[in-house]
């Protein structure tokens, strides 16, 4: 009886041991191990991506499965492919219950070497046109370690399969698509500075599950992206915020109106070119200023155009070619561009209006710089990412970029490239949206906590799903946001 009072004492010591090793949900190897989670099991098996399975897991790998027995690398990447990636019209899904994760750091004489990492998933089978149908559930404990600064998964077992433990259990994001008539999400979920989640759900045209990597026309979310190229340029010393651009472009229609030579960089990215949203209307064709430079807002896709042709003029560049050479390359955006090439169709989401009618892909020949950048989800939030921690700028450019410029409704401002909220306690929100035929979209990044959001929608309404989406990441702040823009 002592013998066995003490194995139990013996057994409570470890269990409390391992409690208090955990991490806490919000520290950086817990949300970068959630990623990596994430990103593995969407990719390699929700995906059947088995060239990424192969560089993400060890060459010893040992996978222990309590049906299936045990398998090496290359019996597991085997059976992935016979029993996982075989038949595309009945494919099995893996979904993580988020709450159940759970991390254990392993050191060396005080150096990191790898985690574990314990949960609980459950497995749907995916049919075209179909609902996933909840096929069961089981738990799982991941060995992760670093090779050459990268995690790759040594060891898993996975046990305890079974029927799922609660049939009733929904998806709320799900739910939320199916009230609402949106037939693609993709959500990107930004915690302490880093991409911890990458969600879609839907098809990319009604018919073909959309991958994690699916590609959306973002609207004007271009317009941050611009941005952020020229500010860089500022950065290097390569472009001045306030020199007039008449020395590097004249648009024709406002040559003779001497409004032109105040038009600058910070003017027309805080939105006071005095253009309107689009040239047309009275004028025809032709732009014209409704306004002097300078002296209030007024939305304008017109002012990123203008400022396009001169800082393609100086530097003897296009947009596109600028970007990749300072953003979209130092952030491995590889996803993302702003002209069309035809193999994006595979991954390309299209956009419906209200009544379910597919629109046309937009294919532009030649970057706007203020409208239908191609992006995914986590090539935009890598964006967001590097805004936040302000991985692209010098610090005073940045300060600028945050800085109020001007008044846009109350506690609401735009700054350079981006919306200001101010939410109050010295806390803001930084923010962008994009709206077009089939497209809504926008993002947010809260510099103060380090958390961010992309939403990209492929519908007319698709700015039916914000509100719940931020209230529910966002708790109190969200609030604010959301009081802020319907006042």
């Amino acid at each position: 009886m002592a013998k066995k009072i003490n194995i139990c004492i013996f057994l409570l010591f470890i269990f409390i041991a391992n409690l208090h090793a955990q991490i806490a949900q919000n520290s950086p190897l817990f949300l970068e191990l959630k990623k990596q989670d994430s990103i593995f099991f969407e990719r390699g098996f929700n995906n059947c991506d088995i060239t990424y399975l192969e560089k993400h897991v060890d060459d010893k790998l040992k996978f222990y499965h309590d049906k299936g027995g045990f398998q090496d690398k290359k019996l597991f990447l085997e059976r992935t492919q016979q029993n996982i990636c075989s038949n595309p019209n009945q494919k099995p899904i893996r979904k993580v219950i988020e709450n159940s994760l759970e991390v254990f750091p392993l050191y060396n004489e005080g150096n990191l070497y790898g985690a574990i990492q314990s949960g609980e998933h459950q497995f749907y089978i995916r049919e075209k046109n179909k609902k996933d149908v909840l096929g069961g559930q089981a738990k799982f404990t991941t060995v992760w370690t670093k090779k050459d600064g990268n995690w790759i998964m040594s060891d898993i077992l996975s046990y305890d399969h079974g029927e799922p433990k609660d049939s009733k259990i929904r998806d709320n994001l799900q739910e939320l698509l199916e009230n609402n008539h949106i037939p693609t999400l993709g959500l990107g979920i930004i915690e302490d500075g880093k991409i911890t989640q990458i969600k879609v759900y839907g098809t990319l045209d009604g018919k073909v599950t959309a991958p994690y990597n699916s590609l959306f026309n973002v609207a004007s979310l271009t317009k941050p992206v611009t941005a952020m190229t020229v500010l860089r340029l500022v950065s290097l010393g390569k472009w001045n915020l306030d020199e007039s651009l008449y020395k590097y472009w004249l648009d024709p229609d406002i040559a003779k109106d001497l409004r032109h030579k105040k038009l600058t960089t910070r003017i027309i990215l805080s939105h006071q070119s005095g253009f309107p949203n689009w040239r047309g209307g009275k004028n025809g064709n032709k732009l014209s200023f409704d306004f002097d430079p300078g002296t209030k807002y007024q939305y304008s896709g017109e002012g990123l155009e203008y400022l396009r042709k001169a800082i393609e003029n100086k530097f003897h560049k296009s947009l596109e070619d600028l970007a990749k050479e300072l953003v979209f390359n130092p952030l491995n955006m590889k996803d993302t561009s702003f002209i069309w090439n035809e193999k994006f169709i595979d991954k390309m989401v299209i956009g419906y209006d209200k009544e379910g009618k597919l629109y046309d892909i937009v294919r532009n020949t030649k970057a706007s710089a203020a409208d239908d950048l191609i992006t995914s989800v986590e090539d935009y939030g890598k964006f967001m990412v590097a805004v936040m921690n302000n991985d692209l700028l010098s610090k005073k450019v940045f300060d600028e970029m945050k800085s109020k410029q001007v008044k846009t409704k109350q506690n609401k401002y735009f700054g350079l490239g981006f919306e200001i909220y101010d939410l109050g306690d010295n806390e803001i929100a930084l923010s962008h949206g994009g709206s077009d035929k089939g497209v809504n979209t926008i993002a947010f990044i809260l510099p103060k906590t380090k958390q961010g959001l992309v939403i990209f929608t492929n519908v007319d309404d698709g700015y039916k799903i914000y509100e719940p989406i931020i209230n529910d990441y966002f708790g109190n702040v969200g609030k604010k946001i959301v009081e802020i823009e319907t006042k």
